[in-house]
C-alpha cells in the first residue's frame, strides 16, 4: 500500500553543513506546499541508500533528496535497490543543498528553494535512463553502483579527494577550481584499453587520457559542460576523453570545458556507446586514476559500464 507522505532523505552535512542548519525553517516551507512529509537524516555515507531502500519497501510514493548530487545519487540506488514491484511506483525528487549542482543543470532546475518544490508539487515526471557501474573499490573487493549524470576516471577523481577536505566559504566552483590545480599537479597520463559497445557493433580503442568521462548528462566539476550533446533519457553515453601532449596543454583544453568548446582540440576523442569496458594498460597511473562516480570517489579501474534506459522515474 502506497504511503501518500513525501519523504525526505536529508543529509545534514551537504553543502559544508548548511543543509542541517537550514532544515527546520526549510521543512515549514516545504510542508505549507506538498502536505505532511516524513523526514530522514543520513548518520554516515551510503546511509541515504538504505534509508531510501527503506522508504521504498514501505510503500512511499515520493522520496526526495535534500542535499548534493551524492546524496540523490545515494538515493536513487536505494529506489533501484527496492523490491522491483515497488520501485515501478516510486518518484525519486530533488531539493538541491550541495557544493556541485551539477544534476541541476542537467535538468534545469534553478538552485531556489521555490524551484524545486514547485517542480516536485507539479506532479510532472521524466523517465530517466541511469548507468550501472562494476568496478574495483579501494580495497581491492569488488563494488557495483548506480549512476545518473556522469562517471569519470582520471583526475576527477582526485579532484573529488580534495574538494572533499576544501573550504566552501568561497562557493563550489572556487572549491573545484582549487581542487583540480592540486590534482593536476599529482595526475599522470593513463593509457586505457577500452571496448565499446554501440547500435550492436563494438569496437576496441587504445585512448592516451588524463581524464576520460561516461556521460548520461552534460554538467560535471561544478559546471563543466563536459558533453553538450547528452541527453539523459535517449538510451546512449557520450564518451568524452581529454589528453594531450603535457599537463600544460590538458589545463588548456580543460579550460574551454565550461563553454563546452573542448570538443574537436588536439587529444580531445568523443565516442558514442552504451556498455563500455576499460583498464589501464600502465600500472605507474593506478593509484591516481581513480573513478568519479556522480560526485564520489569510489574506486579504481578495471571498470565496466553499462546503459538501463528509463530506470528511474524523477519528479522535475
Amino acid at each position: 500500500m502506497s504511503d501518500p507522505r513525501p519523504v525526505l532523505v536529508v543529509n545534514p552535512r551537504a553543502g559544508g553543513g548548511r543543509a542541517g542548519q537550514s532544515f527546520p525553517a526549510m521543512r515549514r516551507t516545504i510542508e505549507n506546499a506538498l502536505g505532511p512529509i516524513e523526514a530522514v537524516f543520513t548518520e554516515r555515507a551510503g546511509h541515504a541508500i538504505e534509508l531510501a531502500r527503506d522508504a521504498a519497501n514501505g510503500g512511499a510514493s515520493l522520496i526526495v533528496a535534500v542535499g548534493g548530487d551524492g546524496t540523490f545519487n545515494e538515493v536513487v540506488n536505494g529506489v533501484l535497490a527496492a523490491d522491483p514491484a515497488r520501485r515501478e511506483h516510486v518518484a525519486v525528487g530533488i531539493i538541491g543543498q550541495g557544493t556541485g549542482g551539477d544534476l541541476l543543470r542537467v535538468l534545469g532546475i534553478e538552485h531556489r528553494l521555490d524551484r524545486y518544490i514547485a517542480a516536485i508539487a507539479s506532479g510532472r515526471t521524466r523517465k530517466v535512463d541511469v548507468g550501472y557501474a562494476r568496478y574495483t573499490k579501494h580495497d581491492g573487493t569488488r563494488g557495483e553502483r548506480y549512476f545518473v549524470n556522469i562517471l569519470s576516471v582520471g583526475m576527477g577523481g582526485l579532484v573529488d579527494q580534495y574538494v572533499a577536505n576544501a573550504s566552501r566559504a568561497l562557493g563550489g566552483k572556487a572549491a573545484y577550481f582549487g581542487a583540480s590545480l592540486r590534482a593536476l599537479a599529482r595526475s599522470r597520463e593513463g593509457r586505457l584499453r577500452t571496448s565499446l559497445s554501440w547500435a550492436g557493433e563494438t569496437s576496441e580503442h587504445r585512448i592516451a587520457s588524463y581524464m576520460l568521462a561516461v556521460c548520461n548528462g552534460r554538467y560535471f566539476g561544478s559546471g563543466m559542460k563536459v558533453a553538450p550533446m547528452a541527453e539523459i533519457d535517449d538510451g546512449r553515453f557520450e564518451v568524452v576523453s581529454i589528453g594531450g601532449p603535457s599537463k600544460f596543454a590538458f589545463a588548456m583544453t580543460s579550460q574551454k570545458i565550461y563553454q563546452g568548446e573542448h570538443l574537436g582540440k588536439p587529444g580531445v576523442v568523443h565516442l558514442p556507446c552504451d556498455k563500455i569496458f576499460m583498464d589501464l594498460e600502465n600500472e605507474d597511473a593506478r593509484s591516481v586514476f581513480l573513478i568519479d562516480l556522480d560526485g564520489e570517489p569510489v574506486g579504481v579501474l578495471p571498470l565496466e559500464i553499462e546503459v538501463r534506459p528509463q530506470a528511474i522515474t524523477l519528479r522535475c
